[in-house]
């Protein structure tokens, strides 16, 4: 009996698997298989080889021809080298750096969850952040300097008084031509 391992390809049309099978060399491409002996994943970085290496000698040691595809493949993982004696039986195989724990990346999420605020809604409308950051900056206070009421300070005071009233009691050194000008541009003057 005449056996080949070959490369059954699995998966969708954009992301493959293969699996590493032996076969009767008689038998269809895709037909029946004697034995899987690994898998190949060629979408991912690095690549995933996995080969059953006890398994992969036996057969090569029984008279099995790998194709092309899968003599790399045993090549890369060292099996190759192993089975004819060569060196580098270690093979040159990259593996991925290992993912944290899913349970470890929820632990952490729920502690950062325990150190948020607990007060009111995670995201807070614009209103109230404007609220929020004004409590948080209270804006500086100005103090107004109080002084003695100017001439025309003293004509905007005075509500009932007609304008010749406005411009007796301002004193004489403050009483000018822009004084009575201005007297009459208020609205009780105007009426």
């Amino acid at each position: 009996m005449s056996t080949k391992i070959r490369l059954m390809r699995m998966g969708k049309i954009r992301t493959p698997f293969f699996r590493i099978v032996v076969t009767d060399s008689r038998k269809a491409r895709n037909g029946l298989s004697i034995e899987e002996i690994g898998r190949y994943v060629p979408g991912q970085e690095p690549s995933i080889m996995e080969v059953n290496s006890e398994r992969a000698q036996y057969w090569l040691g029984v008279g099995a021809q790998p194709t092309a595809a899968v003599e790399a493949i045993f090549k890369v993982t060292g099996d190759w080298q192993k089975f004819k004696g060569l060196p580098g039986t270690e093979g040159t195989l990259k593996f991925a750096t290992p993912k944290p724990a899913k349970s470890i990346a929820y632990e952490a999420a729920v502690k950062q969850a325990m150190d948020e605020p607990k007060e009111g809604a995670t995201t807070m409308k614009k209103k109230a952040q404007e609220k929020l950051a004004a409590k948080a900056n209270p804006a500086p206070v100005i103090e107004e300097v109080v002084s003695e009421p100017t001439a025309t300070e003293e004509v905007a005071v005075v509500s009932e008084q007609t304008a010749t009233d406005v411009v007796a009691e301002v004193p004489a050194e403050a009483a000018t031509t822009d004084v009575v000008a201005e007297a009459p541009a208020t609205e009780e003057a105007a009426e």
